[in-house]
C-alpha cells in the first residue's frame, strides 16, 4: 500500500521552536535564528525515513482570518504573537520546502488542520495508508484505522515520535475519535479560547461522552429528564447549551475544504539539490549536508563560468627570488599564508611550517623552502606591514626558526570577532563565504580539484599542473587579500578601527609571546600533591563507606542516588529518568540531612582537583622546555576577555585552601623571580565611571572601603558600625549588579529568602541613583540600537532583548548591563599588556609577562631587576586609561606562583 504524509507546517515548526532553544539559540553568523527549521527538518527526515512515504505536503496556516473567527469573534483571540525569533524563520523553511520540491498548500478562510483532515479524508478514499504529523491533538479526531497522527517531542535535535491510530485513541480516551469532537465541545480549549460548558473539565466531559456518546444524545436525555447527572453538571449543562454546540463546531475540523491540489500532485520528486545545497550552505546546517552528500553535487553553475581568480607561480631558489623580495620591499605590505603540517615532536605548537604563499598583484607566489634564508629580514621588518590570519601562531612558529614577526597589521580572525564577538565562525572558508560570497570548496571543484584527495589540477591560464592542497592555500591567500578591503570598511563603519588598530593587534604579538615563553612547572612536586590528594581520596572513601555502612562506586550517580535515597531514606529533590539526581546543588541542600553529605561533596572537590588540576596538567608539561605552553585566544570570549586554553592556566581554584596549592608547582627558572599586579576591583571602578555615580565615586577617591560603604547606605547604619555580615552581603549586591544579578541569584549566594535579597537590591539601587540610571538606560538603549559598546566601541549585539520569551529577554538584559563594564576592563588589561610588553622590550629588561588571569598579570624577571619591572607593571596599568577614579594596582613578589598572591 503507498503511503502519503501529511504536516501541519506551523505546529511543527512551532514544537521544533521550542524543542531547539536556550538563552543562546542557534543563529547563523549573520544573526538569522534557525533553531526552529533545524529541528522542523530534523523530524521531517525522522519521519520521512521511518515512513518511507510515495506522497508528502506540508500545510501553512494564513494570517486571514478563518470561518471560525467569523463564527465567534473570541476564537484564539488569547493566542500571543508568533515571536520575532520564530516568525523570521517561517519563510525559510517554506523556501527550503519549495527546493525539495514539497508542495505546500495554504488557503484563505481555512486553518492548516482543516486542509490536512481534507487531504487525510481523500487520501484514505484513494486507498493510501495516512499520516499526519502535527504537535496538535485536535488532528486526533481524524484517525481512523488507515489515517494515523504522529506527534513529535525535541529537545537538543533528539526526535522522538508518538503513533496514535484510532485503537490508540479509544485505548487512551475510553472514547472514538469521532466523539473527542462532543469532548471538546463540553470541555473547551483554552489554548484556541474555545469556551466549552463552564464548570465541565475534561474527565467529567469524557465521562458523559462515554455515557451518552453525543451533545445531542447528552441534550436529549435532559430534555426526557431520564439523564442521571449530579444537580450541578445539569445546571451547568442546560444553562450553557449554545456554548457546547457552538463550542463542537469550533473544534471540528473541516474535511471539505475546496482544495485544487490533486493527491496525484503529491507525489514526492527529486530535490533541486543545487538549491538545497546553498540554502544549507547559507544556514550553516553542516550535518543534513553531510548526511545526503550534498558536497558532490554539481551546482547550475557551470565550470565555465568560473573565472581563474588569480595566478600561481613556483619560486625557488634557483629563480630570480631577488626581485619577489625587492617587490615585497617596495609595496611595503605582505599578505601571506604560512602552509604547515602536523609534527610529534614536543613542540610548543605541534607544527611545522613547510612553505609561503604570497600574495601581490592578482599573482600569488609559492616559497617551498628557504624561509629563513630569504625572508628573515621581511618578516622582521616593522616597516613591512604583515596581513594574515590566526597570526599568533605564526608568531610562536617562526620563532622557534628564529624568527620575530614585526610588523602585524591585520589578521582577518580578529577583524571578525571584533565585528561580531558572537559569531564563533571565523574560519577562512566562513569569512569569505560571509564576506565575499565566495564558496572555496565550490570553487576548487570548478577549477577541477578535490579537497578529499590531492588530485591534480590544470589552471586555464597555466600550463602547469597544481595540486588541490597547493591550490586550496593559494585561494585563502586571496581570500585573506580580498577580506582585508571589506573588514576594515566595516570595522571604519562600526567606529571599532580603532580598537582593532590600537589595541587587538598589538596584543597579537603579546598573546604569542607569552605562549612562547610558557611558565616553568615542577613536574615532580605535581606528581607528589596528586600521590598526597589520592591518599585523602582513599581516607574519605573509608569514611563514606562507614558513615552509609556500604561499598559502592562513589563515582556512579546510579549507586549513589540508592544509598542516598533508598538506604538512607535521604529526602527527594528531584529525579532525572535514568534515575535521582546527585548534582551538587542537590547535594548542598542536603547538607544539613546527613554526614556524609559533606564527605561525598570533599571526596568530589578533590577528584576534581586530582583528575583536572594534576593528571590533567603533567601532560602539557613540554619535554624540552620544562614548561606549559598554555594557548592564550582573543577570539573566544564574547566580553573580549582573553581565554586560555591546552590547559586552561585561568582556571587553577584559588577559593579552595587544597586547590591552590596547585600553583606552588609553578616557578620561576633559576636567577628569576615572579612579579605579580593585580588591579583592585576594577569593574566597580568602572561601573562608578561609566555610571557617574557620587557616592561610589567618593568612596573611591578617598579610599574608603567601597563594601562597608555601600553597606552603610543600605542598612543605613554607620560607616563604623557596619558588621562582617553586613559588608559580605553588600559586596555581594555589589558585584552582583555588575552581572546584573537577580533576586533570586543573591538569595541562592547569600542563602536568605528571595524577598530579603531583592530588598537589599532595591535598597541599593535606591542610594546608588546614578548606576540606577545607568541599569536602565543600557538596556533601553540597547534594545533600540540592537548592541551596547565599551568604552573603546567594542561592540556585542544583542538579539535576544528583542525576543519574546521572559528568560532569554531576561538574559539579554543581564548581558547588556555586564559587557560594558566587563568589556572595558578586558580592553584595558588589553592596553595594559601591550604597555608592559613595549616597556620591558624599550629598556632591554631580561622580563617576560608569562601569565594573565582576568585582571592579574604574572611577569617573570631578573631577580636583580625586579624593583624597576615593579615600577613600571604599576605604571603602566594604572596609566592604561583615566577614569573618573583611579586605577589601583597591587604588586607582589615571590619564586613561585602561590606565594606571589
Amino acid at each position: 500500500m503507498e503511503k502519503i504524509v501529511l504536516i501541519d507546517g506551523n505546529s511543527i515548526l512551532n514544537r521544533a521552536f521550542y524543542g531547539i532553544m536556550g538563552s543562546k539559540m542557534l543563529t547563523t553568523p549573520d544573526g538569522t535564528y534557525t533553531n526552529a527549521v533545524y529541528g522542523f527538518l530534523a523530524i521531517l527526515f525522522r519521519v520521512l525515513e521511518d515512513i518511507d512515504p510515495q506522497y508528502l505536503a506540508v500545510a501553512f496556516d494564513l494570517k486571514a482570518p478563518t470561518a471560525r473567527h467569523k463564527l465567534y469573534e473570541g476564537y484564539k483571540a488569547n493566542r500571543k504573537g508568533m515571536p520575532n525569533e520564530l516568525a523570521e524563520q517561517m519563510p525559510i523553511i517554506k523556501d527550503i520546502l519549495k527546493a525539495m520540491n514539497i508542495t505546500i498548500i495554504e488557503k484563505e478562510g481555512y486553518e492548516a488542520d482543516d486542509i490536512l483532515g481534507t487531504l487525510a479524508k481523500r487520501s484514505s478514499k484513494e486507498g493510501l495508508d495516512v499520516t499526519i504529523l502535527s504537535g496538535d491533538r485536535d488532528t486526533f479526531q481524524l484517525t481512523s484505522d488507515k489515517i494515523k497522527v504522529r506527534i513529535p517531542h525535541t529537545k537538543v535535535g533528539k526526535t522522538e515520535v508518538d503513533v496514535f491510530d484510532e485503537k490508540a485513541i479509544i485505548q487512551k480516551y475510553g472514547v472514538t475519535p469521532i466523539e473527542l469532537i462532543e469532548v471538546k465541545g463540553l470541555m473547551g480549549d483554552t489554548s484556541d479560547n474555545i469556551p466549552g460548558v463552564p464548570g465541565v473539565g475534561e474527565k467529567t466531559a469524557l465521562e458523559l461522552i462515554k455515557k451518552y456518546h453525543s451533545i445531542d444524545n447528552l441534550y436529549k436525555e435532559i430534555e426526557k429528564g431520564s439523564a442521571d447527572l449530579k444537580p450541578k453538571t445539569m445546571e451547568k449543562l442546560t444553562q450553557n447549551k449554545d456554548l457546547a454546540e457552538l463550542s463542537r463546531t469550533l473544534g471540528t475540523i473541516n474535511t471539505e475544504v475546496p482544495l485544487e491540489e490533486q493527491i496525484s500532485n503529491l507525489k514526492i520528486k527529486e530535490w533541486d539539490k543545487a538549491q538545497v545545497l546553498a540554502k544549507f550552505k547559507e544556514l550553516k546546517f553542516n550535518r543534513f549536508i553531510e548526511r545526503f552528500n550534498l558536497n558532490n553535487v554539481e551546482t547550475k553553475k557551470k565550470e565555465e563560468n568560473f573565472e581563474p581568480l588569480f595566478e600561481i607561480k613556483t619560486v625557488l631558489p634557483n629563480d630570480n627570488i631577488e626581485e619577489l623580495l625587492q617587490k615585497i620591499n617596495q609595496n611595503g605590505k605582505l599578505f601571506y599564508l604560512l602552509s604547515k603540517e602536523d609534527v610529534k615532536e614536543d613542540a610548543i605548537i605541534p607544527k611545522k611550517i613547510t612553505g609561503m604563499y604570497i600574495f601581490i598583484d592578482s599573482i600569488i607566489y609559492e616559497i617551498k623552502n628557504d624561509i629563513e634564508k630569504y625572508f628573515k629580514n621581511i618578516l622582521e621588518n616593522n616597516n613591512i606591514l604583515k596581513y594574515g590570519y590566526h597570526l599568533n601562531e605564526d608568531y610562536v612558529l617562526l620563532k622557534q626558526m628564529g624568527i620575530s614577526l614585526e610588523g602585524i597589521c591585520f589578521d582577518a580572525e580578529i577583524a571578525a570577532y571584533n565585528l561580531n564577538p558572537t559569531n564563533n565562525h571565523y574560519t577562512l572558508e566562513e569569512l569569505a563565504s560571509q564576506y565575499l560570497n565566495l564558496d572555496i570548496s565550490e570553487y576548487l571543484k570548478s577549477m577541477g580539484a578535490d579537497e578529499s584527495k590531492n588530485t591534480q589540477i590544470t589552471l586555464f591560464s597555466q600550463t602547469e599542473n597544481v595540486d588541490s592542497k597547493k591550490y586550496k592555500n593559494a585561494i585563502l591567500v586571496y581570500v585573506i587579500n580580498k577580506l582585508y578591503d571589506v573588514m576594515i570598511k566595516k570595522l571604519q563603519e562600526s567606529g571599532s578601527q580603532d580598537l582593532f588598530n590600537n589595541i587587538e593587534m598589538p596584543l597579537v604579538k603579546v598573546l604569542a609571546g607569552m605562549q612562547y615563553e610558557g611558565i616553568y612547572a615542577d613536574k615532580e612536586e605535581l606528581i607528589a600533591f596528586g600521590d598526597k590528594l589520592k591518599e585523602e581520596i582513599e581516607a574519605l572513601k573509608q569514611e563514606i563507606y562507614k558513615l552509609c555502612n556500604e561499598e559502592f562506586n562513589i563515582n556512579s550517580t546510579q549507586q549513589l542516588g540508592i544509598v542516598l535515597f533508598e538506604k538512607l531514606k535521604l529526602p527527594v529533590y528531584k529525579k532525572t529518568k535514568t534515575g535521582y539526581s546527585t548534582d551538587v546543588d542537590i547535594l548542598e541542600k542536603l547538607r544539613p540531612e546527613h554526614p556524609v553529605i559533606d564527605k561525598i561533596l570533599e571526596y568530589r572537590s578533590l577528584m576534581k582537583l586530582n583528575s583536572t588540576y594534576v593528571d590533567g596538567l603533567i601532560p602539557y608539561i613540554n619535554k624540552k622546555t620544562g614548561k606549559i605552553h598554555s594557548y592564550f585566544h582573543q577570539t573566544i570570549t564574547a566580553t573580549g576577555r582573553i581565554s586560555s586554553t591546552e590547559p586552561n592556566l585561568q582556571n587553577i581554584p584559588t577559593r579552595i585552601e587544597l586547590g591552590k596549592q596547585i600553583r606552588k608547582a609553578f616557578k620561576a627558572t633559576e636567577g628569576n623571580i615572579f612579579i605579580d599586579a593585580d588591579y583592585s576591583q576594577i569593574e566597580l571602578r568602572i561601573l562608578a565611571h561609566i555610571s557617574k555615580d557620587e557616592n561610589m565615586i567618593h568612596a573611591f577617591w578617598n579610599e574608603e572601603d567601597i563594601h562597608k560603604q555601600a553597606a552603610s547606605k543600605v542598612f543605613n547604619i554607620p560607616l563604623e558600625e557596619v558588621t562582617k555580615e553586613q559588608r559580605t552581603a553588600a559586596k555581594a549586591v555589589n558585584f552582583g549588579i555588575v552581572y546584573g544579578i537577580s533576586g533570586f541569584g543573591l538569595a541562592e549566594q547569600l542563602k536568605i529568602s528571595r524577598k530579603k535579597a531583592e530588598e537589599y537590591i532595591t535598597q541599593y539601587l535606591e542610594k546608588y541613583e546614578g548606576v540606577k540610571k545607568f541599569m536602565d538606560n543600557i538596556v533601553e538603549n540597547a534594545k533600540e540600537k540592537g548592541y551596547v559598546e565599551t568604552l573603546f566601541h567594542r561592540r556585542r549585539y544583542i538579539p535576544e532583548l528583542s525576543s519574546n520569551n521572559y528568560m532569554v529577554r531576561q538574559f539579554g538584559s543581564r548581558v547588556a548591563m555586564n559587557t560594558p563594564i566587563q568589556g572595558t576592563a578586558a580592553d584595558i588589561m588589553k592596553i595594559a599588556m601591550i604597555k608592559v610588553f613595549d616597556k620591558l622590550k624599550q629598556e632591554n629588561l631580561h622580563a617576560k609577562i608569562i601569565l594573565q588571569i582576568h585582571d592579574e598579570l604574572l611577569i617573570e624577571c631578573k631577580i636583580e631587576e625586579k624593583e624597576r619591572v615593579k615600577q613600571i607593571l604599576k605604571q603602566c596599568m594604572e596609566e592604561a586609561m583615566k577614569l573618573d577614579v583611579p586605577l589601583e594596582v597591587e604588586v607582589s613578589e615571590a619564586d613561585n606562583w602561590y606565594d606571589v598572591k
